[in-house]
């Protein structure tokens, strides 16, 4: 009898934490149409927040826009697999740009969190596209993969770029005055944020886009392991609860997520590469990024900002963040350490 009573007990604990993580899964990848403030960051709550946080996931409203940038856009329309993408999309104030810079935000954001970047892109004399990712801002849909189907967001962005004759921003002969010329592959620019620099990653290594060099900041190593970041910031073990989260998450959007990894992805990325990191990111580990940079297969070069966790760098640091960007871009030669010095 104490024997059918404790296996009673552990199966019924058993389906209810995969209830738990089921409903925690579909927190996390889908975004309410309610308005309202998300959850606090993990690193953030209170312990009566904490317990509450635990019982019933995350308030997780669809991420809104901000104003547009103080520099002129024309917002354009990109089709991507996953729907219609919304975009923002300038010219520099030069008469010739050097080429395209084309950005991707974080989980939980939008494009217009990325309007001080773009402005310095556009200082340096690049084309700039902000670009919504699927589910966020004024994109298509409520759901988000976290880098796995936004990796075809950032294909789609690269086909428009290069698409001469793209109808949303007049006649071929308009487009291409503005763009300074048809964009080649070559000139395009990719930039990403966490989630956005994950969506790189995988939409080089899998989806075949090749830019001309990447800027990635604070991209996570696996979703297994940024699960069990998240459940550390909150000082609760991950185990099983991350690994149950990351599987369920994965069902109920149709991809294997334990695959979703940034480490492996780097192993295919020949592109010339800079990655950023805050030695203070409790979402992301020096042993990621350390992996991450090991194995990027081209021309690299890292940065890490001492004591900055998972945020902007340039708030914290905006000489030394403008001073690497501007490094990296330099034309003609950029010198790019070896993997081994930092």
């Amino acid at each position: 009898m104490k024997r059918r009573l404790t296996i009673f007990l552990l199966i019924n604990g058993f389906v209810a934490m995969n209830a738990v993580a089921f409903f925690h899964a579909w927190r996390f990848t889908h975004f309410s149409n309610e308005p309202g403030l998300h959850s606090p960051n993990p690193e953030q709550p209170k312990p009566s927040q904490k317990l509450w946080l635990l019982l019933t996931g995350i308030r997780n409203p669809k991420p809104q826009n901000g104003p547009k940038p103080s520099f002129p856009v024309e917002t354009v329309s990109i089709a991507s697999p996953n729907g219609a993408l919304e975009a923002w999309y300038a010219r520099p104030d030069s008469a010739r740009a050097r080429g395209t810079v084309a950005l991707f935000h974080g989980y939980t954001s939008s494009k217009s969190h990325l309007t001080h970047e773009a402005g310095y892109f556009r200082r340096l004399g690049y084309n700039v596209l902000l670009v919504d990712q699927t589910g966020n801002g004024n994109s298509t849909g409520f759901q988000t993969t976290v880098g796995y189907r936004e990796a075809d967001d950032v294909a789609a962005a690269m086909r428009w770029l290069q698409d001469s004759t793209n109808v949303s921003l007049g006649s071929p002969s308009s487009r291409e005055r503005r763009l300074g010329g048809k964009v080649r592959e070559g000139e395009v620019i990719l930039y990403g944020v966490s989630m956005g620099a994950v969506a790189i990653l995988r939409a080089e290594a899998e989806l075949g886009v090749r830019p001309s060099a990447n800027i990635l900041e604070c991209p996570y190593g696996n979703m297994r392991q940024t699960a069990y970041n998240r459940f550390e910031s909150m000082h609760v073990p991950g185990f099983p609860m991350a690994d149950l989260l990351v599987f369920w998450g994965g069902v109920q959007n149709g991809f294997w997520a334990y695959g979703l990894n940034a480490e492996h992805y780097a192993t295919q990325i020949h592109t010339p590469t800079l990655l950023l990191w805050g030695t203070a990111d409790p979402r992301v580990t020096r042993a990621e990024t350390d992996a991450i940079f090991t194995h990027l297969a081209g021309p690299k070069a890292r940065h890490d900002f001492p004591g900055v966790g998972h945020e902007p760098y340039w708030k914290r640091y905006p000489a030394d963040w403008e001073r690497q960007v501007r490094g990296f871009l330099r034309p003609i030669s950029l010198q790019f350490i070896s993997p081994g010095r930092r």
